[in-house]
């Protein structure tokens, strides 16, 4: 807006010219109080469609520069994202809008990091809308069973350019049975059993050494942190909720199953 009053401060600008005429100093104080509520109320609701809008933008446009990782795009990849469009329920311009920020993403000459920037800038404060993002990135880098070395080291570049803690990064790989080194070729099982308990702890961001206490507070704190409804109000596209909600599918199956190794009631 150039050298212009910024947007957040018309709110008490206005209470406060306001309140001067309905009610002098104190007016004044009282209109510059409910003003400020207001910008702050107007800029949660600006702030959360520019942040669907950049969450919406950077994921397709690095599913389409992870898809390319091995240097063309393989009919499951297409299938995956063709299925991820089909679970959001992205129909008419929306996909192909998705199409388009895909086929960017695969373009030899993409930034990965300018791409993901907006996204990364507005959910700075968001760790677990910066989470969702990556589990989604994980989920569809071993949609196949395995990701390979070249995968794996765009999903290190995104957990990096989101500011995810490696702990975490390294829990979402070893929950489907990956690992966070990219040394030698293809990534399988990595010594675990796809749905092992080992998998079940990874899940909950834990160790199987945690105790129960540790155990119990960590899934509360993740179906709290991914309730659908939460992370739509904080960013995350409407169209991504089934999405969280099979985040929180995970993390119940995951619970349970700790739970009965454990004999936890």
């Amino acid at each position: 807006m150039g050298n212009g009053i910024p947007r957040h401060w018309w709110g008490k600008i206005i209470g406060t010219v306001v309140g001067i005429f309905r009610g002098g100093l104190m007016g004044a104080v009282i209109g510059f109080v409910f003003g400020h509520l207001v910008d702050r109320f107007l800029g949660g609701i600006l702030g959360v469609g520019a942040t669907r809008e950049a969450f919406f933008d950077g994921l397709f446009s690095a599913l389409g520069h992870l898809a390319k990782a091995d240097g063309r795009v393989s009919e499951s990849e297409i299938r995956m994202v063709e299925s991820l469009m089909a679970r959001m329920q992205i129909t008419g311009e929306e996909r192909r809008r998705a199409i388009r920020l895909f086929n960017q993403g695969k373009q030899a000459g993409f930034d990965l990091e300018a791409g993901l920037r907006p996204f990364a800038q507005h959910a700075m404060a968001r760790p677990d809308l910066r989470r969702m993002f990556m589990e989604i990135l994980v989920e569809a880098a071993f949609s196949s069973g395995e990701a390979t070395e070249n995968e794996l080291a765009v999903l290190q570049r995104v957990a990096r350019d989101l500011h995810i803690a490696p702990a975490w990064f390294a829990a979402m790989l070893q929950a489907r049975g990956g690992s966070a080194g990219a040394g030698s070729g293809r990534r399988g099982a990595a010594g675990v059993v796809r749905g092992s308990l080992e998998q079940a702890y990874a899940q909950l961001g834990l160790k199987p050494g945690a105790g129960d206490a540790e155990v119990k507070r960590a899934y509360r704190k993740l179906v709290s942190q991914y309730h659908p409804d939460k992370l739509v109000a904080r960013g995350l596209p409407e169209e991504m909720m089934e999405m969280a909600r099979s985040r929180v599918r995970d993390i119940n199956t995951a619970y349970d199953q700790i739970k009965e190794a454990r004999g936890i009631k």
